[in-house]
């Protein structure tokens, strides 16, 4: 394993937060967020359960506060017990916050709903009652595929209320993607909807329900219970399918939490790994539940008056922390949008953001690089063009924004006043890791900075040994926090394998991403993944999960997929592919190339579908058989090749796989 990091441009442009942001900021200047690295630093264990006491409301206090008994499979207050639905919603209301607006429904074309707490409270209340009356229990999984909707943020609330593990799989995922999951997660039930709106287009979802059950080994699933959004056709089989308005139609609207241990599993999230298979990762409800919470607190500076708008999918985890359970818990409003960016036009976003008033707003790179291209080429949906004066806050989400971006994100839409949170973390540490606090940090664009406090983040070699600042190296964290993934979902071996790798003594969380610390401010900047998971528009994807789509059809013999640096997406996939048939000519390269994306987007979903596709008549191979995966990164971005090809047993393919289909 190396990291493959070699240098990085210095960004010398470097922009201190304002003496305005500083006065109003939770956390206020360095000396507040040095002294709370250092209480972390004197006691690990007492800083945590400091703030898990003063953040969490608790139905049984806990005395516990880390078990490293059984690492690596830490647990954090343990004995404890709460409810995270009660931590987001009963507990607003019950402080006067019942008729505050909890979320603004923006719909994909342009209707506005708004719920207050005390109405969320009551719909989650019966749907969690609808649940428990099909049978739902403590401990139950069930699958949610649904649309951006109030309705797919009260079907999340529901199973934390009743202690039912959630599973959400983003809707643009596959019925084959949907089957996997719900054969690896053992779900009971599914929630659903006839249809999803984007970008003026209905797309349905029960069909891709009822395809995925259909393909078999799925006998664990008892009921779906469907969601009308369109009233779109779809089918519905007796005895297993339900309607949501006819279950929730007589079910009252106050349901007693289910008061859990802090470490009982709130939700799984599969997210894609270099071995093929979707992992389950798993969160707990305590831990998850504070790092949402402070992240919230600390990084946006969440004020009572603030309007949070995070602009991801509640497929992914970012709509998990930061628009189903962190902002409902921090009593905030906000808002949930159905549509595209670049629908009715590219102002979308921008006339969004000066209707609803938006103060807070968390979007990715790659939704900024395609706004920034549309801005030009369209003038009239230029961000200067709007009120974007509500605005205080900005935030990146996803993948590392390259400097440029940044700056265009800061001038434009943040009119060159609102510092910007670059936020690294992942699935798996379920919220920031490394990031700016407004109050506190000096931006240099492209550096997500500093660690956020608490984290022990750092930077070592192939054997797990620091490295100097200003060199690269295996990003890691060298102590649990409470947030972090509890286990893969039925696999603890593969957990310690990715995580806690022997090659870094076991101890130390690896985070899969090379990157380095500046040699002077000791920021951090993230370079990229080091292992074979690619970062598409933010969205995580395993090369052997798409390999293994390739040569799942019948015209493919063999398949190699990398990535490759891409303006608007960050990263593209790149397949090269050897047919079971002759080298095809330009023109026959085109058809089957197009039917090949067609066809990885029916078996994974169309955010795999890989943009170039290269055909040769082998791989590059050394003469043991192994594929030279680093020659053909070189092919993917169009390099000449440097590297020493002498090992190869037929360097005579790489002048055929130079070429585009």
């Amino acid at each position: 394993m190396t990291s493959n990091i070699e240098s990085v441009v210095t960004e010398n442009r470097i922009f201190p937060p304002s003496e305005a942001v500083m006065k109003s900021a939770t956390i206020s200047g360095r000396a507040a967020y040095d002294a709370l690295c250092a209480e972390a630093d004197r006691d690990y264990s007492g800083y945590w359960a400091r703030l898990a006491r003063e953040h969490l409301s608790w139905k049984q206090p806990f005395t516990v506060s880390l078990d490293e008994s059984k690492a690596p499979f830490y647990q954090w207050f343990s004995d404890g017990k709460l409810n995270v639905s009660y931590n987001c919603l009963d507990r607003n209301v019950e402080a006067g916050l019942g008729d505050k607006v909890a979320i603004i429904f923006e719909a994909d074309g342009g209707d506005v709903t708004k719920v207050t707490y005390r109405e969320l409270l009551g719909r989650v209340a019966k749907f969690a009652n609808a649940l428990k009356a099909q049978g739902v229990k403590k401990s139950d999984r069930v699958l949610i595929y649904m649309p951006m909707s109030i309705e797919g943020v009260v079907a999340m609330q529901a199973c934390a209320r009743i202690g039912a593990i959630h599973s959400v799989v983003f809707g643009g995922f596959s019925a084959k993607s949907l089957q996997e999951r719900i054969q690896d997660a053992g779900a009971s039930y599914v929630i659903t909807a006839d249809e999803q709106c984007r970008g003026g287009k209905n797309i349905p979802l029960k069909p891709a329900v009822d395809e995925g059950i259909a393909l078999g080994g799925c006998e664990s699933i008892r009921s779906v219970i469907v969601y009308q959004r369109t009233g779109g056709a779809c089918t519905m089989v007796p005895g297993r399918d339900h309607w949501w308005h006819d279950l929730t139609a007589s079910q009252p609207d106050i349901c007693e939490p289910e008061w859990v241990e802090a470490e009982h599993p709130l939700f799984l999230l599969y997210t894609s790994g270099s071995t093929g298979k979707p992992k389950g990762v798993q969160h707990s409800s305590g831990g998850y539940l504070l790092h949402a919470i402070l992240t919230m607190k600390w990084t946006f500076d969440i004020k009572p008056n603030d309007v949070f708008w995070c602009t991801a999918d509640i497929g992914w985890v970012t709509g998990h922390t930061y628009i189903t359970y962190g902002p409902l818990a921090c009593g905030a409003t906000e808002i949930v949008f159905e549509g595209v960016p670049s629908f009715p036009d590219a102002g979308r976003f921008w006339k969004t953001i000066q209707k609803h008033r938006v103060s807070i707003f968390y979007t990715a790179p790659t939704a900024i690089r395609s706004l920034i291209k549309s801005g030009e080429n369209s003038p009239k949906t230029h961000p200067r063009n709007y009120d974007l004066t509500s605005l205080r806050l900005l935030g990146s989400v996803g993948e590392p924004i390259n400097p440029e971006a940044w700056m265009w994100y800061y001038n434009n839409v943040g009119g060159a006043r609102c510092p910007i949170m670059d936020t690294f973390w992942q699935t798996e540490t379920g919220g920031h890791m490394i990031t700016p606090l407004p109050g506190v940090t000096p931006l240099v664009p492209g550096s997500c900075t500093l660690p956020f406090p608490g984290i022990q983040a750092a930077i070592v070699d192939e054997t797990g040994n620091d490295v100097e600042w200003g060199k690269g190296g295996f990003l890691v964290v060298k102590k649990p926090w409470p947030s972090m993934i509890r286990t893969i979902y039925g696999d603890p071996e593969r957990f310690v394998k990715s995580y806690f790798p022997a090659d870094f003594s076991g101890q130390l969380y690896l985070a899969g991403d090379g990157a380095m610390r500046d040699a002077k401010t000791g920021y951090f900047t993230i370079m990229g993944r080091i292992d074979d998971v690619l970062n598409v528009s933010g969205h995580r994807m395993g090369t052997m999960e798409i390999e293994s789509a390739l040569v799942a059809n019948p015209m493919v013999a063999e398949a190699a997929v990398v990535g490759r640096p891409d303006d608007m997406t960050g990263e593209a996939i790149c397949a090269f592919v050897v047919l079971k048939q002759a080298r095809p000519t330009d023109v026959e390269a085109t058809r089957i190339a197009n039917e090949l994306r067609n066809w990885v987007a029916k078996e994974i979903g169309p955010i795999a579908k890989p943009k170039d596709i290269r055909f040769g008549e082998n791989l590059p191979k050394t003469r043991s058989g192994k594929i030279m995966r680093r020659l053909l990164r070189s092919l993917a971005k169009n390099e000449t090749i440097t590297q020493d090809v002498s090992t190869l047993e037929n360097p005579g393919i790489l002048d055929q796989l130079k070429q585009n289909a």
